[in-house]
């Protein structure tokens, strides 16, 4: 997977949306990965320059629907991407950690919207442009929608190839939650360095 961002034209969509009266141009923002016990936590800006029918909150897809929205995304749309890895969840903690990653998705966008929403309670500091939440907003609004979306998909390709780096996780299974072979691997093995140090049970004595 490319995760280059591309570059950024400002086509017929966005100039018909300054002209018209009222029409404003809104980037929704989204993150993947707040609760695996390895692994980067990856957030997407998008903002969509056409409608696209069915979209939803990227949990409540199957795996099939989700690639496909999510190539249909990237080929249509303008997206960010910002990453937080492991050590910096570990030295700010995973909250502080999605806002950095959702603020890197919204200047890697390369284009200032009108204004931000934010899937959750909280919006991050320093955007470059207005910014409110929404909760629940990957389900109800396209743009979140969108944005949780290519996170997913950006964060489970990440850990498609962290599992062929470390094979004994089976991190393309479960991608770093915490599932039952996960924690097996993990007393096996001890953690490997996409591990967050942070969260149990990475803080069991024997790995502090």
């Amino acid at each position: 997977m490319d995760l280059r961002i591309p570059r950024i034209r400002e086509d017929r969509h966005i100039r018909r949306a300054r002209k018209v009266k009222n029409l404003k141009v809104i980037a929704g923002i989204d993150e993947a990965g707040r609760g695996p016990l390895a692994g980067p936590v990856v957030a997407a800006a998008v903002i969509l320059r056409e409608p696209i029918s069915g979209l939803d909150d990227s949990k409540k897809l199957s795996a099939k629907r989700r690639d496909a929205f999510a190539e249909h995304i990237r080929e249509t749309a303008i997206f960010g991407i910002g990453i937080a890895e492991p050590e910096e969840i570990d030295r700010i903690n995973i909250l502080q950690a999605t806002l950095v990653a959702m603020r890197r998705a919204a200047f890697n966008l390369g284009h200032i919207p009108a204004e931000f929403l934010i899937d959750g309670n909280r919006t991050p500091d320093h955007l470059p442009a207005p910014a409110r939440f929404i909760i629940g907003g990957d389900a109800i609004e396209p743009a979140i929608s969108a944005a949780s979306i290519v996170a997913k998909t950006v964060r489970d390709e990440l850990m498609i190839r962290a599992a062929e780096r470390w094979p004994a996780y089976g991190f393309e299974g479960h991608k770093g939650y915490g599932a039952r072979t996960h924690l097996d691997a993990i007393s096996e093995h001890g953690p490997c360095p996409i591990h967050r140090m942070s969260f149990s049970p990475m803080r069991q004595p024997a790995f502090a």
